[in-house]
């Protein structure tokens, strides 16, 4: 097996048949149990990869052909793409949260993929339509604006020349989109999230830094 593209936070393998993806930093069984249990639930219901194995801190799935969307953003395909990841969010979003475990305080939230964007999806390279989405280690019950401003982010942060097309996703997604200063919150949030994962994992590392800085950029951003 080879090191894949595009993986950051864990060490990510393939051989063109399946992928081992070996957990790394703070709660990494957790994560793994977590993305194991959604996609064993989700498998026929959304397009995820099939679950070969999980042990030892690794979880192996069969390989999905496709494209990581990040690829055809910027390839003149942006307005394809972020249409499909909008369906694919609304989809989602109504899965029945039981897919979950769910507490006392769960009531009224939806499934949150909870990195979602297209860095974290498959796409066929001919027509945009998803093969799988990927990576839900971070899957959580939540607030719907915290997918979608996600997604805007990752536009905006890694895409920017691709921040015109975001009305594709927002239309694709269907229902009426939060305000600006909503999802500015949430993104700001999100990122203050990973900087303490990363300060949990790194005390004060360069991930703490760059997440620091991404989240001051962020809540100086203006829609």
């Amino acid at each position: 097996m080879r090191p894949l593209k595009h993986g950051y936070t864990n060490r990510t393998l393939g051989d063109g048949t399946a992928v081992r993806k070996t957990y790394e930093g703070p709660d990494a069984e957790l994560r793994l149990h977590r993305e194991h249990l959604l996609l064993t639930r989700l498998r026929g219901r959304l397009p995820v990869p099939p679950v070969r194995a999980a042990d030892a801190g690794t979880l192996t799935v069969g390989f999905v052909e496709g494209t990581p969307g990040q690829e055809l953003l910027d390839s003149g395909r942006a307005e394809q793409v972020l249409e499909s990841c909008g369906e694919l969010l609304r989809r989602i979003h109504r899965i029945e949260p039981s897919v979950l475990p769910v507490g006392p305080d769960e009531a009224g939230k939806v499934l949150l993929h909870g990195d979602f964007g297209p860095h974290n999806i498959l796409f066929d390279p001919a027509t945009c339509a998803v093969t799988a989405v990927v990576d839900w280690e971070f899957a959580r019950l939540g607030d719907p604006v915290e997918d979608l401003a996600w997604c805007e982010w990752i536009v905006r942060t890694h895409h920017p020349a691709q921040r015109p097309a975001l009305g594709h996703f927002f239309r694709a997604y269907g229902s009426e989109v939060p305000s600006w200063p909503v999802r500015q919150a949430a993104m700001v949030a999100r990122c203050e999230v990973f900087r303490r994962f990363c300060q949990r994992w790194e005390p004060n590392g360069s991930g703490v830094r760059l997440w620091r800085e991404r989240s001051a950029v962020t809540a100086g951003w203006e829609e």
